[in-house]
C-alpha cells in the first residue's frame, strides 16, 4: 500500500463512521484562544521549553510556539495547554 491508498482508506473510514478526519488519522488538533492560550491534542511530547519558545512533537509535524511569558499550563499524555502571549505558531515537517 502506498501513501495515497492509506490516505484514501482513512478518508473513507472517517466518512463511514462520521468521524472527524483528524481523529481517524491521529493528526494534531490546535485550538487558539486569542493570543493567550493554545490547546493542543494528539501530541507526543515536548522537545524544547522556555518562556519564549516551546517546541512540541506531534508525530509527522513539529509545532513551534513563540512568544513571551510562555507557560505549560497543563499536560497529559495526549493533550496540553500553553499560556502566555503567543506571537507565532509554526508547523514544520
Amino acid at each position: 500500500m502506498n501513501q495515497f491508498e492509506d490516505r484514501d482508506i482513512l478518508t473513507k473510514t472517517a466518512q463511514l463512521l462520521d468521524l472527524p478526519m483528524d481523529v481517524v488519522a491521529g493528526l494534531p488538533n490546535l485550538e487558539l484562544l486569542g493570543n493567550r492560550q493554545l490547546f493542543l491534542s494528539q501530541h507526543r511530547g515536548l522537545l524544547a521549553y522556555s518562556d519564549t519558545a516551546i517546541d512540541v512533537n506531534c508525530g509527522t509535524l513539529l509545532v513551534r510556539v513563540r512568544g513571551q511569558g510562555l507557560q505549560l499550563l497543563s499536560m497529559t499524555a495526549d493533550e496540553m495547554r500553553i499560556g502566555g502571549i503567543i506571537e507565532s505558531i509554526e508547523l514544520a515537517r
